[in-house]
This record gives structure tokens, C-alpha cells and sequence, in this order.
């Protein structure tokens, strides 16, 4: 460690114990600029970072001071979701007749009831064998409610593994950068860099940087001219929903878009029907065929293209679906109650656009 950057050190140290702790914990003035480059390439991206008022900016704005979004305690407890194994066979009653097979696929069932050690009854009347399925976990996972004045960028961790943040771009994973990646936490973006490989860093606290491909960056978009009300833009590169009233943002979040083959529509789209729940088959007869009882809080906005709940996975921030764009249960029910609010339409109906764009080209594999 270099006398410089312990003098750094002592410096932030100095300015954090001198920092009102309601001032810490809040974006009130926060400005990133102290912290960018005023020449292009690395090295003058790197002497701005390790710039003293970059570090005495990152101190008192460690991390972004966000609301999440309320749980939804409800459907997350009263549901009972189970991953069917394929070729399962379907009783009348448990050690009963068997009536049918569960064809090969992707399939979750709701159980109706799930009170005896051996078996399980789905909604349809059938019962399987707790040998034949797998109860599902579903994601606790709550996006964010945005201040009024939002308008800089900042980032969710999406990496699994934990990892140690580089102390410059390009740089090695290095325990003396102080910082380990934990899923879901947010870190704001003070600055970014390309390194000689052309990949793409973020500046998430005192020589901490990050590789793009391990986050998601949230960062607001211009309202188009022919929308307005309650709207939400879908961004497919890094996987994230925001949602405006008019031009403000108010709400973001992490998704799960359409996997290659099965890629979600770019385009401008209208939620044509809402459903508390719905279920959803696809891809019969096919090795990626599905079928989803009871997919929750459904808003459906590309033809039979929806938002909604998933109950089957926990990898939001990743490309994950059929053609719809994945949502945590919170956020789905968050966005479902929050968009039938909108301005109505001339039948009544509250009327909420869809913008689905790419800010960027995903790399798949």
C-alpha cells in the first residue's frame, strides 16, 4: 500500500467522522462529478477516482439511501408451488389409480393440498408423489421506490459467487480494494473506464471497480413524445424495469427477460388485460415445452407477451423466459396495483404504455 493512498485513507476517515450521519444516508447533493475523468483513456480515469474529492464524495455517499418496495407477504405465504419431474404420474386419490402422466417439460403445479407426508394434491383434483416433484422457492426479492429528483445512475449487484472488487480497471480481483460483491446489494456508479480490452467498469467506491457484466445499471431515459401517465421502460441489455409517471421516474427494479430463441420484442406496447393470475403452456410436445399453474399478477402488454410474478427462480438481472419479462412476486404486484391507476382510456380503463428497448447488445453464454 502506498503512502498516498494511506494518506487517502485517513483522509476519508476524517471526513467520515466528521459527516452527520443523516447526511450520510441520504442522496441530498449528491454529485458524481468530482470523480470523472477530464481527459479520455485510463490513466486519467484512474487519477480522478484517486482524487481526493472523489474519495471524500464516495465516503459520504457510501451507498444509494433507497425504499424498497413492500413485500407481498400474502402470496408469497398463502401459494404452494411445486416443480414437477417429467413423466410423473397422476393418482385420483394417493396410492390410488393411476389416471395420466405429466408430459416432458417445464412444469410447476399449485398444490391444493400438501398435508400429507408422501403426496400432494394439485389444483386439478390429481395427485402426485412428493418422490415426482420439488416445492419451489420463490424470490423475496424487492425493487426500489425512486425519489422525486432521481436522475443518476446506480447499480444492483447481480454476481453469485462474492468477489473481491479490482483497485483499477482491467485490474485483478484484490482483497485490498476492501469490498466483496454480496447479490442485490445497490452501489452507486461515480464513475466508468474501458480498459485496453474494451470491457466496460464501474467506479463503485474508494479503488472498487467492477466489470459491467456483474451488475445491473438503473439510469433514466427521456420520455417519447407520444406516451405519458403511468408507463414502464424495459431495458434488455441490462435487464431492469423503471417505471414513470410522465417524465419522472418513480419505481425500478431488476427482470428476466426472453432466453436466445425465445427473445422478448423490442418495441412501444400497451397493457391490453390484467389478470390477478393466469396460467401459461407453451411449446407443446417440444423439449422446451411448459406449463404454469397459476402465474401471478399478470399484465399481459405483446399479445399473449406478459409481466409477471415467477415463482420458479431466483435469477432476476439474467435472461431467463419464454418471451415474457419475469418478475419478482413484490415487484409483479407492486407494478400490477401500480399501473391500474393509470390515466383511463376512453372505455375506462387505465391506459399504461410499454417500452421495450436495449440499451446495449446482450452477450449470450
Amino acid at each position: 500500500m502506498t503512502r498516498r493512498w494511506i494518506s487517502l485513507m485517513v483522509v476519508a476517515l476524517i471526513v467520515l467522522a466528521r459527516m452527520p450521519a443523516q447526511a450520510r444516508d441520504m442522496q441530498l447533493g449528491y454529485d458524481p462529478s468530482p470523480c470523472a475523468a477530464q481527459a479520455p483513456g485510463l490513466a486519467p480515469a484512474v487519477a480522478a477516482a484517486n482524487s481526493r474529492a472523489c474519495l471524500e464524495l464516495m465516503t459520504a455517499f457510501p451507498r444509494p439511501a433507497l425504499e424498497r418496495a413492500p413485500l407481498d407477504a400474502y402470496s408469497l405465504n398463502i401459494y404452494s408451488f411445486w416443480r414437477v419431474k417429467s413423466a410423473a404420474g397422476l393418482y385420483t386419490t394417493p396410492g390410488g389409480e393411476l389416471v395420466g402422466q405429466v408430459a416432458d417439460g417445464f412444469n410447476y403445479v399449485r398444490a391444493r393440498d400438501a398435508s400429507l407426508p408422501n403426496w400432494i394434491q394439485a389444483t386439478h383434483g390429481n395427485w402426485l408423489r412428493h418422490e415426482d416433484v420439488e416445492l419451489a422457492q420463490p424470490s423475496f426479492l424487492r425493487g426500489f421506490v425512486l425519489p422525486a429528483d432521481w436522475r443518476l445512475p446506480f447499480a444492483i449487484i447481480l454476481d453469485k459467487t462474492g468477489i473481491y472488487a479490482s483497485l483499477e480497471p482491467g485490474g485483478a480481483r484484490s482483497p485490498a480494494s476492501g469490498f466483496v460483491t454480496r447479490r442485490y446489494e445497490l452501489v452507486n456508479i461515480f464513475a466508468q473506464a474501458e480498459d485496453g480490452d474494451g470491457h466496460v467498469w464501474y467506479l463503485v467506491g474508494p479503488r472498487r471497480w467492477l466489470r459491467q457484466e456483474f451488475v445491473a445499471k438503473f439510469a433514466p431515459i427521456e420520455k417519447p413524445p407520444d406516451i405519458g401517465g403511468r408507463w414502464l421502460a424495459v431495458d434488455l441489455f441490462e435487464q431492469t424495469l423503471i417505471a414513470y409517471e410522465d417524465a419522472a421516474p418513480v419505481f425500478a427494479t431488476i427482470i428476466s427477460s426472453g432466453m436466445k430463441n425465445w427473445s422478448t420484442r423490442e418495441g412501444s406496447f400497451t397493457i391490453w388485460a390484467r389478470l390477478e393470475n393466469d396460467s401459461m403452456r407453451g411449446a407443446t410436445g417440444a423439449p422446451e415445452a411448459y406449463a404454469l399453474e397459476q402465474v401471478p399478477w399478470v399484465m399481459y402488454f405483446d399479445g399473449d407477451i406478459s409481466l409477471h410474478g415467477s415463482y420458479w427462480h431466483d435469477d432476476f438481472g439474467y435472461r431467463r423466459s419464454h418471451g415474457c419479462v419475469n418478475l419478482s412476486i413484490s415487484d409483479a404486484r407492486w407494478l400490477y396495483e401500480w399501473t391500474a391507476q393509470g390515466t383511463p382510456d376512453a372505455a375506462g380503463e387505465a391506459l399504461n404504455h410499454v417500452l421495450v428497448y436495449s440499451s446495449g447488445v446482450y452477450a449470450d453464454g
